[in-house]
């Protein structure tokens, strides 16, 4: 089961206890802002998490894992391959 759309471990995140987050998964906005792109496009496509996207990684998805102020150098890519592999997803063998 996915914590997040985008591949963030929601578990690990400093701020979900703080701001009594339950991860985007289970919130109608998040707490940062209004919206989420990536959340918005998973919940558009009905998908569970960027993982079993036929896009992934997708342009959207990149640029935040990669952003000099917000991203992660790439982790949430690779769990959202994990996710996906579990999951028997379409990038089960990658």
């Amino acid at each position: 089961m996915a914590e997040s759309r985008c591949g963030i471990l929601c578990g690990a995140c400093e701020y979900r206890e703080q701001m009594h987050c339950k991860g985007c998964v289970y919130i109608e906005k998040p707490f940062w802002g209004d919206r989420c792109p990536v959340k918005a496009c998973c919940e558009d496509r009905a998908l569970e998490h960027c993982g079993v996207c036929a896009d992934f990684p997708c342009r959207l998805l990149t640029q935040f894992a990669y952003d000099k102020a917000q991203g992660d150098d790439g982790k949430r890519i690779e769990q959202c391959k994990k996710w996906a592999a579990t999951e028997g997803g379409p990038h089960h063998n990658q």
